[in-house]
This record gives C-alpha cells, structure tokens and sequence, in this order.
C-alpha cells in the first residue's frame, strides 16, 4: 500500500473535485511503484481507511483508474490492479512507434524557437540526474518532465496527444518503474533524444520521425531480450526506464 501520509477532509477542506483528484494521483502512484501490486484486489474499506476519506471520492478515484487502464473491475469481484504481459508491453511499444514517430514529424513542423529551447534545457537537467545517479538509471517524471509528452504535446494534435497520455504511458511507466531490466542504455537514451531534438531544431521533419521510430525500436528490443531472460519467471521490481 502507499506510505503516503492519508488524505483527510477535515485537514483542508477540499474544493468540489480536488480530493479525488489527489487520491487518484496517490493510487496512480502508488500502481506505477508497484506499492498496489498487479494483479492485486482493491479493498474499498481498506482504502478508505488507509487515506482518511470516505468511500465516494475513492470510487470516483477507481473508475477514473479503471479509464486510464490501470484498474480493471472483475464482475462479482470487483476492483483489481491490472496485470500487465509481457506481450502487452511488447505492443506497447510497435503503437508507440508509429504514432511518436509521427509525433516527431508534427513536432519538427511546428516547435518554436523558445519550445525547443527549453525542451535542450530539459534535456540538460535530464544528463545532470542520469550524472548524479551514477548512470544507471533514466526515469522520467510524468508530465512536463518528460521527452516523449513534450514532444506528444509538440504534435499539435490533440487526438494524438490522447492516445499517448491514455493507457499507453500509465502502463508503459508502471512496467518500466517495476520492471527487472538492467541494460544500460541511460546515456545512449539521451544521446537518442538529443538527436531527435536536432533534427527538430533543423526542421527535418522525415529525419526526426526516423530518429523517433529507431530510438523506440532500440528500447523495445531491449526489453525484448530482457522479456527472454525472463522467461517464465516473475518479475521482481526495481525503478529503472530506459525510454
């Protein structure tokens, strides 16, 4: 369960929508980090209980989950964190392919000069963390901290933006944070991103989507060979992303 301190309606009282808002980025948190377990039943009581609130605002909480592909609802058992296959990851990232790649393309087209910019600032902090941790890590924050939702955002394309920030991140992000992989590709992951920010920069919009499409296909076969040493055996988590 999350060790985030429990919510509670008598501490600030909330405007309409704000306490569900909050717990469901707890829950969402709490999911990715695996602190909620795939595969895991959850107990509304128990909930309820564990972040001070009462049981309306955390079904809300669940049914905006179940709508962000993270939660699915059992009939006769209810509530249950998904459990993600490996071949689901593997999907994840062919979908990722085409439609970042396009993404990219968009990007290139209509990115201005201070949006790229900042998007080489954001690359800057990203090698000063991947530095501080030693090289061994690259995980990104969901949001504005992330390459791939700027670039999504970049797009212009508010139907593509959707399909990208809808299932496919959450469970992308919730299998990289769990995930057992340990192939070194930090660095070369912000070699990759800063490539694609420079055909950005230039405006080369078939460059950029190539450069998109290859950066992504490395990372699937990444985990694809790790999926293989794997083979038949759970997963254990540890955080790591290589995107």
């Amino acid at each position: 369960m999350s060790t985030i301190r429990p919510l509670s309606q008598a501490d600030h009282p909330p405007e309409p929508g704000t306490l569900t808002d909050r717990i469901c980025e707890q829950l969402k948190t709490a999911i990715v980090r695996g602190e909620l377990a795939q595969g895991c039943k959850l107990n509304e009581p128990a909930l309820a209980a564990r972040y001070g609130i009462s049981r309306g605002p955390l079904r809300e909480a669940l049914r905006r989950l179940e709508g962000l592909g993270l939660v699915v609802h059992v009939p006769h058992a209810g509530a249950r964190v998904i459990t993600l296959s490996r071949t689901e990851v593997l999907q994840i990232y062919h979908v990722r392919e085409a439609l970042e790649g396009m993404a990219a393309r968009l990007a290139a087209e209509l990115m201005t000069p201070a949006e790229i910019v900042e998007l080489r600032s954001l690359l800057a902090r990203h090698a000063h963390r991947i530095a501080a941790d030693g090289g061994r890590a690259y995980f990104q924050q969901e949001g504005d901290t992330d390459f791939h939702d700027r670039i999504a955002c970049a797009s212009g394309n508010p139907g593509l933006v959707q399909m990208l920030r809808g299932e496919l991140y959450h469970r992308l992000r919730m299998y990289r944070y769990q995930s057992s992989q340990q192939a070194a590709r930090p660095a070369k992951a912000l070699q990759e991103h800063e490539q694609i920010v420079d055909a950005i920069a230039e405006r080369d919009g078939e460059l950029a989507e190539t450069l998109m499409r290859r950066h992504i296909r490395r990372a699937r076969r990444a985990v694809a060979e790790q999926i293989r040493s794997e083979f038949e055996q759970p997963i254990h988590f540890v955080a790591e992303e290589n995107r």
